[in-house]
């Protein structure tokens, strides 16, 4: 990734390669509204054949086709790897460019499509060198795995070759896209861990910061993620750390040089940080780090109105045009029937989540800490060597050359320890080395298609142990009437440390020894209450919280809300999950609103009770409707209430950290909500901001910065959530030439939902899809997708999925009837 000097200079660049091409693509839209012409003639060419008859090469039997009116295919066939063979043929087909930029984006290539623009970011991601470990997972495979890959890979190249012309993006770039190998399958999982994960050790590096600025009890108070909304799964919650005596610190008595915002300070409007983050949605990843999440949840058969257990799931990531997933059912035959039915990753062959008929499942996040920064001690008579705890020994360096169009190749020389790649920067001290999961051998990986064939939760979360993916909850129920939980993804077997700040693992004594046996993960199936919920939260403590860490919990409120939400239903329907997926009261926020209100009482009685002031209080009074509802005042006003007052409480303390690190910021948004409350609730004047004189007087500087950005808007009375949670799923060139919007993006919806709530929903960001599904009982569920199956602008599954997911009326979860067959024949018949 750009690092934080070079981040302005990219974006500039990555700005005017994109303008350029969507001018190009501008001019090529122009050419369609006209209705002749070449390239409208490719451009139609291009659009897959969805009818007839097409021979395959590879294939044993006959692969059948057939979609249905959302364009979602059914793929059938004799054999799984035909299956596979089908699977990649239809991702070529609709989703082609989104799958060579994810492989380009983990391999460190996308220079090689687009120009210079993307150059930084290639060359930080080349550091982790993910197309060779790409290859030696291909390599450590399994004969049959490798059998599979390889027939999805072919299938892809037999999709992309029937094409009448290179998809849009190509035409215009004027290339040829490069054939799929089975190696870039590997590289689109990888581009998920880069989505997923911590990929430089920055939440680590920060903690660091922290913790050399302030006293332990004061950097332990203020990086918790405990609160009062933890909702775990085993054990209980945590208590906050207490509040640091007047003795560690005293903010007071040491006044610092305080830079002061205006109350109405935002950012600049910066469209090729616009441009950026559009991009890094097309990947997955979400705008803002705390809104890389999900929700799933389980309701045992006992509970549920026909005894069938019932798993639901909406991952949340960033949104774009195409979405990040693509809906499919495939079948075949191999001694008995088989069938999934769920959502794909375009790049991969296998089911990411769904159902196979006896037990279905889906993701969250984990947020656990996967990564480990490793302190290097270098040989102070030769800086090419490091001590090791086999003695001193020199770095690893490979040479790697990036390829830029349009300009020269570059060559980077990376430096590798016996623990990882060396991720600081060049001259920093001290020098640290990355340990991250995917960079391990058999951290990357494709056991997780052997869930396909899973009859029991035991042989799921065994298959979920040795799978090679970013650590995931994974949320599971069986035909029976069973659920469960684990984690899917590989577990390091940390000794001698337990991860969260960096460390020398010279001596030995600190390490990473392989990877948890299946019988060692946490795992709780069967649990007397009958439900299941993870929400990014902490799920378990004592010794499974030392092995899996902690990445940044969140705070625990959607978790809370769900199964708050769960408990009040006796006999649980589909209906009834579908309500909990759109749940959008903000129970979260009614204690700030609280808080609000009693500030400004506070301020009438003191006589500081401002006109102003006062049309706040009567807004927030009236307008509350108890949800993140789009007509609602009162829930933005409350919102930015408490972002402020954060900013405004930690001030003191954050000074102090940049002292030491002028680039310093928060790791965003998932805890510090336990701190926060403590603040305001106990008010200690010791870590009062010595530029008020007392808590009361903060919290209103916070209400006024509110009243200050509602007046710049319009009004307070029109300072709607909606007009802030408005929908901008956006293909990356309408950033660049605004005019494509209206061919390439989303309708601009006003949109209900916010993160803290199980509806989470942001303008870019939200639930990439929507399902609940009991195996076995597959035509009863449902499911939603943003946007649609193609990512062809002329075609009509384009957008057509995309209504029924804003206003959550529920669509179903298998295909519906077909209404378009295509047969793909073997060469030999």
């Amino acid at each position: 990734m750009p690092t934080a000097t070079t981040a302005p200079l990219v974006r500039s660049r990555l700005r005017r390669a994109l303008r350029a091409l969507g001018i190009a693509l501008l001019v090529l839209a122009a050419v369609v509204v006209a209705g002749a012409g070449y390239y409208y003639t490719q451009l139609r060419a291009s659009l897959p054949q969805l009818e007839g008859e097409l021979t395959i090469g590879g294939a044993s039997d006959a692969i059948v086709i057939a979609r249905d009116a959302l364009g979602v295919p059914a793929i059938s066939a004799r054999t799984r790897a035909d299956v596979a063979r089908g699977l990649g043929f239809v991702h070529a087909q609709d989703r082609f460019f989104q799958m060579d930029l994810a492989r380009r984006r983990a391999a460190g290539e996308l220079s090689e499509l687009i120009g210079a623009a993307t150059l930084a970011t290639d060359t930080r991601t080349r550091h982790l060198r993910f197309r060779w470990r790409a290859q030696q997972a291909v390599a450590a495979a399994s004969a049959g795995e490798r059998a599979l890959m390889q027939a999805y890979a072919d299938g892809v190249n037999a999709g992309l070759a029937s094409l009448g012309a290179v998809p849009p993006e190509y035409l215009v770039l004027r290339t040829t896209p490069r054939p799929w190998v089975a190696e870039d399958s590997a590289l689109v999982v990888a581009s998920m861990y880069l989505s997923l994960q911590d990929a430089e050790g920055t939440r680590e590096s920060r903690l660091a910061t922290v913790y050399a600025a302030l006293p332990a009890s004061v950097a332990d108070f203020m990086t918790s993620t405990a609160s009062e909304w933890e909702t775990p799964l085993v054990g209980e919650p945590m208590a906050v750390p207490p509040i640091p005596a007047v003795s560690d610190i005293d903010v007071r008595a040491t006044p610092r040089a305080t830079r002061r915002l205006t109350p109405h300070a935002r950012p600049a409007r910066d469209d090729a940080r616009d441009v950026n983050a559009s991009l890094q949605a097309y990947f997955g990843a979400p705008a803002h780090d705390d809104a890389r999440g999900s929700n799933n949840w389980a309701v045992a058969g006992r509970l549920t109105a026909d005894g069938g257990a019932i798993v639901a799931d909406d991952m949340h990531l960033g949104l774009s045009v195409p979405n990040i997933w693509y809906r499919a059912s495939m079948s075949w035959t191999d001694g008995r029937e088989h069938r999934l039915d769920g959502v794909t990753l375009p790049g991969v062959p296998s089911l990411t989540a769904g159902s196979n008929g006896y037990v279905a499942w889906g993701f969250t996040n984990t947020t656990a800490d996967w990564s480990d920064l490793v302190t290097i001690e270098l040989d102070p008579a030769d800086a090419g060597r490091y001590q090791a705890p086999a003695g001193v020994v020199p770095f690893e360096t490979v040479r790697e050359t990036v390829l830029v169009k349009g300009a020269a190749p570059v060559t980077i020389d990376v430096r590798e320890t016996i623990w990882g790649p060396i991720v600081s920067k060049a001259g920093a001290s001290p020098v640290r080395a990355l340990a991250w999961v995917p960079l391990r051998e058999g951290g990357l990986n494709f056991a997780l298609t052997d869930a396909e064939t899973a009859e029991t939760l035991e042989q799921l979360y065994e298959v979920a142990a040795r799978s090679g993916i970013p650590a995931q909850n994974m949320v599971a129920a069986q035909r029976d009437g069973r659920i469960g939980w684990s984690i899917a993804g590989r577990i390091p077997r940390r000794v001698g440390l337990d991860g969260r700040l960096p460390a020398s693992w010279t001596d030995g004594t600190r390490r990473w020894d392989g990877w948890l046996r299946a019988d060692e993960y946490p795992r709780v199936i069967d649990p007397p209450g009958g439900r299941i919920v993870t929400a990014n939260n902490r799920l378990v403590d004592r010794a499974a919280l030392q092995a899996i860490g902690d990445g940044g919990y969140d705070i625990g409120a959607r978790a809370r809300q769900i199964a708050e939400g769960l408990a009040a239903v006796e006999q649980a329907t589909m209906a009834d999950m579908m309500r909990v997926h759109l749940d959008d009261r903000a129970l979260f926020l009614a204690r700030w609103r609280d808080l609000l209100l009693s500030s400004l009482r506070e301020a009438e009685q003191a006589g500081t009770l401002t006109d102003a002031r006062a049309e706040l209080r009567r807004v927030v009074t009236e307008t509350w409707t108890g949800r993140a509802s789009t007509d609602s005042a009162a829930y933005r006003i409350v919102r930015e209430f408490r972002a402020h007052t954060g900013e405004l409480a930690f001030a003191p303390l954050l000074d102090r950290i940049r002292a030491l690190d002028a680039e310093y910021s928060p790791t965003a948004g998932r805890g510090g909500e336990g701190p926060l409350w403590a603040l305001v609730s106990v008010r200690p004047m010791h870590l009062l901001d010595p530029g008020y004189a007392t808590w009361n007087d903060l919290l209103l500087a916070a209400a006024d910065r509110v009243i200050t950005n509602a007046l710049e808007a319009g009004g307070v009375q029109g300072y709607t959530w909606g007009r802030v949670n408005t929908a901008r799923i956006r293909h990356p060139l309408s950033l660049a030439v605004p005019a494509l919007g209206r061919v390439l993006d989303m309708a601009g919806d006003e949109l209900p939902g916010d993160s803290h709530m199980p509806r989470v929903q942001g303008p870019a960001f939200g639930a990439s899809e929507r399902f609940a599904v009991s195996p076995g009982r597959e035509a009863q569920g449902y499911l939603h997708m943003p946007t649609g199956q193609s990512g062809h602008f002329l075609s009509p599954h384009y957008r057509d999925a995309h209504a029924a997911w804003v206003t959550g009326v529920p669509t179903p979860f298998l295909p519906g009837p077909a209404v378009q067959t295509l047969t793909l024949r073997p060469a030999s018949q």
